[in-house]
């Protein structure tokens, strides 16, 4: 059984948008677990494969990724210390992605039936395993709106305000800005652009002051601007949804 500190980082996910009772958040301390170390690149979900575990990220990155018949890739979200990889395994037969780290990342492991005996026998659980999945869906349009109707520059302001938006819901935020964990071929892969393009784009925003770059630290002199460039509204993100 994992230490209770090692669950504690997914309880918080699950109760940032549904207040557990007591009862249910032993439960989920409870659960049966693994620690993990793993490299960079490391799958932890392959496509179409039968899910036995799901995933919590507790250090490090990890993203989602397609790959299409020419060998493309292209990465369909980012995921963040204290995020689960992934909740819809409970329902669904098989993998219809791939899931990697991005970094080093430190995981906790918990048996598919675990998690399944967890949401079948507590409702409250449930419901918090459904408002995760349901605001996972819709940073999932927002993204598709990214990458079909705004220009690269626009694309990679919108992905580096989110990113930084996430990063401060979970306090992992830096005096001088944010160490993005993504090259610039990832960033390529998440927004449809080449890396050529995403370079580009990096240095536009840099020129015109909207970002600091430090190798992988990006800071944000000009938020609000960046914001407005980006068209980005963290309403997709369901900042301040609960479920009564």
């Amino acid at each position: 059984m994992a230490d209770t500190d090692t669950l504690e980082l997914l309880l918080r996910k699950l109760e940032r948008h549904t207040p557990l009772p007591e009862a249910d958040r032993r439960a989920v301390l409870a659960l049966p677990a693994h620690g993990r170390s793993v490299p960079p690149a490391t799958y932890l979900v392959r496509e179409g494969e039968p899910p036995t575990s799901c995933v919590v990220l507790l250090s490090g990155f990890a993203f989602r990724h397609k790959i299409v018949e020419s060998g493309a890739r292209q990465i369909v979200s980012l995921h963040l210390p204290g995020d689960a990889l992934d909740f819809q395994s409970l329902y669904l037969r098989y993998a219809d992605h791939n899931a990697q780290t991005l970094t080093r990342a430190d995981l906790a492991v918990v048996p598919i039936a675990a998690m399944r005996e967890l949401v079948t026998t507590r409702p409250l659980v449930a419901r918090a395993v459904l408002m995760d999945l349901l605001i996972e869906a819709s940073i999932l349009r927002e993204w598709i709106v990214n990458i079909g109707r705004r220009n690269a520059r626009a694309r990679l302001a919108h992905l580096l305000c989110e990113f930084a938006c996430r990063m401060d819901i979970i306090g992992l935020s830096e005096p001088d800005g944010y160490a993005l964990p993504m090259t610039q071929e990832q960033i390529g892969d998440a927004l449809g652009l080449t890396s050529v393009h995403v370079n580009r784009s990096i240095k536009a925003l840099s020129q015109e002051g909207l970002i600091t770059r430090k190798g992988r630290l990006i800071g944000f002199p000009h938020i609000k601007e960046l914001r407005e460039v980006g068209d980005f509204s963290e309403l997709y993100l369901h900042l301040d949804e609960a479920i009564g």
